[in-house]
């Protein structure tokens, strides 16, 4: 008997292809858009305290405020913290992870920053979770026990997002000074020429905190997390009786 070729059936379609990772350029304006959702935009960092209270009253004492910020907060602890957990996310390092977590939760000074650093973190991590739904790295953070804070959920996109260290930092400096220029658009209150005069003093700044953080990325024994004056004056803004950002 002739033998009958059995009909071609259809090709079922397979699950779609993962989209390519962004250019790193890219994803550094991705992550450090203030359009990512996770709620940077509503919180100053005290700088709305420091408005009240008259510590900041004009362009130069914006300038002044997020310069001390930049030099003795991120440069110190933020930036070192997350360019620890960067190399953590890395390596898939679940007990570093926790180590950086701890420590970045335990300094953070005021009911406020804690839970902006949480609440932040936590935010990342949704969305990454819908973005890249089977990305290996949300295995590790399921791991930890808790959402990660601010500076392990930053750079937790960025590894996922194919950042390394460095540009990594660069993105997370800048997402914060953006957010705080903002901040002070509204609550000095200043123009927008203003507004790009603090950006373009405080961006040449930045790739020298970045860097000094990269350096101390294997030495959390010297990084610092003192600033009584943020401290105090985010205390006070817990309770501030008229705010436009949150607490």
């Amino acid at each position: 008997m002739p033998q009958h070729a059995t009909p071609p059936t259809e090709a079922q379609p397979g699950p779609p292809l993962p989209a390519p990772a962004p250019a790193p350029e890219l994803a550094m304006m991705w992550l450090s858009s203030p359009a990512l959702p996770v709620g940077g935009f509503s919180y100053s960092e005290a700088l709305e305290s420091a408005v009240d209270s008259g510590v900041v009253r004009d362009e130069a004492g914006a300038l002044a405020w997020l310069r001390g910020q930049l030099q003795l907060v991120l440069a110190r602890s933020e930036l070192p913290a997350a360019a620890r957990a960067h190399a953590a996310w890395g390596a898939g390092d679940v007990a570093l992870l926790r180590e950086v977590q701890a420590w970045v939760l335990a300094t953070r000074e005021t009911a406020e920053l804690r839970l902006q650093s949480q609440q932040m973190g936590r935010s990342m991590l949704d969305w990454l979770t819908r973005l890249l739904p089977a990305h290996p790295l949300l295995a590790v953070a399921a791991r930890l026990g808790a959402p990660p804070c601010w500076p392990l959920g930053f750079t937790l996109g960025a590894q996922a997002l194919g950042l390394d260290a460095a540009r990594s930092l660069h993105a997370l400096g800048f997402s914060w000074l953006d957010n705080q220029v903002q901040a002070a658009l509204r609550c000095v209150p200043l123009g927008q020429s203003s507004g790009q005069r603090l950006l373009h003093a405080l961006a040449a700044e930045l790739p020298e905190a970045c860097a000094q953080a990269l350096r101390l990325r294997e030495q959390p024994q010297a990084w610092q997390s003192f600033s009584p004056m943020l401290a105090v004056l985010s205390a006070r803004h817990e309770t501030q009786y008229s705010r436009l950002f949150r607490s």
